[in-house]
Order: structure tokens, then C-alpha cells, then sequence
């Protein structure tokens, strides 16, 4: 047991200092002239649009609630929206700590308040999880697809970067080197995998897709599966449509429309994964990705960290305030 906190704890040094670290990485390079148009773009920002985006992102965190009610139907479980919510909210307060404890912890706490199992609620969460991935890859599917021009032209630059020869033509060898490593490395993984199964990582590695491949499958007993189809379709458009409004708020990246606002949201997202809470990876992809849309880096800089504050002061804001009313909200219930 004292090993594997252990282990949390260095897990979450080695997250926050990966972050902190990218943090001094994007501001090393900003001169005297830089911070002054930092400090002139924050000066004339419009933070009343950050009201919108909070609203949106609550919402957004309202639907997960009502998500995570159907997949605990065919449990038997039926608990109050109000609880759930409270619960959810304070899952990911707990998150922005630890990685992970916040899924342990909203199935702890509304076990508390609600007549269920927390082990059999743990179950629900790698179905929200699985669902999760696919619509990440789903949006980074759409992303692309809408904006060939842009993201999927990158794209092919560096392929044919890596297929152009020492004379910039197309070069019919790098291909064949380029697909037989392709063939290899898939190769490789199989072979590791087969040979290694064994291997503690390898089978972290296995768990994790076996536990989205679980995950997806359960869905296929909930009752209400138009409406969770719906509600994780909603889930994301909420997040997109707060990234677009947050556009408004910045004067240099208010003309940006939908199209910029699907590959913020598609790379910050895995920015949100790399590091804690997302500090420091998120505003390096925010900032990476603005460049394709000929935003300088300082814009990019201060917008990703923007969104990531608003994003932060919900979850903040949101799960200290969960935390008060669902003890006062039980506690009056169990009294009347």
C-alpha cells in the first residue's frame, strides 16, 4: 500500500512538472515587447464572454450526470440527478489533484448518498471512459476531414518531406523504406505484445484496450441509448461551441470561426491528458495549433491559457460548491 502511493505521488510530480516545465518553455522565449502585448491583449479582453463558457461547460457537465445515470440503470441503480451532478463535479475537482481519484471518489460519494456499490458504479466509469475516446477520435476524424486545407495539407507536407529525396522529387526508395518501417514497427508491437505478455507495462498496456473494448460493450444494455448517444453528441458540441465563443474574448482571434474552434478543441484535449489538469500541455497545444491559422505565439500563449483558467475555475468552483450543498441537500432530505 505505501508503495503504491508512493508511486501516485511521484506519478503526479512527474505529470506537474512535465506541465510546469512547458509552462517555462512557451514563456522563456517572450521578450520585453511581448509581455507589454500580453499585458495590452489581457488589458482589452472582453471577460464578460467568459460568463457564456461557463454556462456552456457546466452544461456540458450537467449531460455527463445524466449519461452516467443510464449506463447505471441496468444496475438496478436510480439515483437523483442532483446527487449525481454534485458527484460528478467533485470528481473532477479531486482530478485536478490526482489523476484518477476523482472517478474512485464520485462513486465513493454518492454511494454515500445513494443506496449503491462503489465497486459496481467503478464499472460505469471505464464505459464513460471508452465512449469518451471514441468521440475524442471521432472529432479529431472530423477535424481533419473539414479542414484538408489546413491540418490534413500539414499532414502531407511532412509525408512528403520524408518521401522527397536529397533532389526534392518524389523518391519511389523512401517509400518502401517508409512503408516496410511502417510494417516493421506493426510487427515489432505484435511481437512484444506476444513475447512480453507477461511484462507488468505490457500488461497495463493490454488492460487498457480490453477496458475500452469492455467499456463500449456494456452500452449495448442500457435502455435509453438514443438518449446517451445524444447526450455525448451534445457533451462535445458544448465544448466546441464554449472554445468558439471563447474566440470573442480576445480581439486578435475573434474573427477564428467553428473550423479553428474543432482543432482547438481536438489537440487541446490531449493536452488536458499529458499533464495535470492539463497545465502547461494544453496551452503548448492551443498555442502549436493557433499557429496553423497564422495566430502568433504570444495569442495562441494567452488564449490557451484563458480557456484553461475558465475550464479550471468550473471545476474549482464548481466542486467546492457541490461538496457544501450535497451534505445540507442529504442532510434536510434525511430529516424530512
Amino acid at each position: 500500500m505505501l508503495l503504491k502511493r508512493f508511486f501516485t505521488v511521484l506519478q503526479f510530480l512527474l505529470f506537474l512538472g512535465l506541465g510546469l516545465f512547458l509552462v517555462w518553455w512557451m514563456a522563456r522565449g517572450i521578450t520585453d515587447d511581448g509581455w507589454k502585448q500580453i499585458s495590452n491583449s489581457l488589458e482589452h479582453a472582453r471577460y464578460f464572454l467568459m460568463i457564456p463558457v461557463f454556462i456552456l461547460l457546466l452544461l456540458s457537465h450537467y449531460l455527463r450526470a445524466l449519461r452516467w445515470k443510464i449506463l447505471m440503470e441496468p444496475l438496478g441503480y436510480s439515483p437523483s440527478t442532483f446527487n449525481v451532478f454534485n458527484a460528478v463535479m467533485i470528481g473532477y475537482m479531486a482530478n485536478l489533484a490526482f489523476p484518477r481519484l476523482g472517478e474512485v471518489l464520485k462513486c465513493t460519494v454518492l454511494a454515500r448518498y445513494e443506496k449503491a456499490a462503489p465497486d459496481k458504479l467503478i464499472g460505469t466509469i471505464v464505459a464513460e471512459r471508452a465512449v469518451d475516446v471514441v468521440c475524442l477520435l471521432l472529432v479529431f476524424f472530423i477535424t481533419i476531414i473539414v479542414q484538408i486545407d489546413k491540418v490534413g495539407s500539414f499532414a502531407l507536407g511532412l509525408l512528403q518531406q520524408i518521401l522527397r529525396g536529397a533532389d526534392q522529387q518524389f523518391s519511389w526508395l523512401r517509400l518502401i523504406i517508409f512503408v516496410a518501417a511502417v510494417l516493421f514497427f506493426a510487427a515489432l508491437i505484435k511481437w512484444l505484445f506476444q513475447r512480453f505478455g507477461d511484462n507488468t507495462i505490457i500488461k497495463k498496456i493490454k488492460n487498457i484496450f480490453k477496458g475500452v473494448w469492455s467499456g463500449l460493450m456494456t452500452i449495448r444494455y442500457i435502455k435509453q441509448k438514443t438518449n446517451f448517444i445524444l447526450y455525448s453528441i451534445f457533451i462535445w458540441v458544448l465544448y466546441l461551441t464554449s472554445t468558439r465563443i471563447g474566440f470573442y474574448a480576445l480581439q486578435e482571434v475573434s474573427h477564428l470561426g467553428i473550423k479553428e474552434a474543432l482543432s482547438v478543441l481536438s489537440f487541446g484535449s490531449v493536452g488536458m491528458i499529458v499533464t495535470q489538469g492539463g497545465i502547461g500541455a494544453y496551452q503548448y497545444a492551443v498555442q502549436e495549433t493557433l499557429l496553423l491559422y497564422d495566430i502568433t505565439p504570444i495569442m495562441g500563449f494567452i488564449f490557451g491559457w484563458i480557456i484553461w483558467i475558465a475550464q479550471t475555475v468550473v471545476l474549482l468552483a464548481g466542486g467546492l460548491f457541490s461538496m457544501i450543498v450535497l451534505s445540507v441537500y442529504n442532510r434536510k432530505k434525511a430529516a424530512t
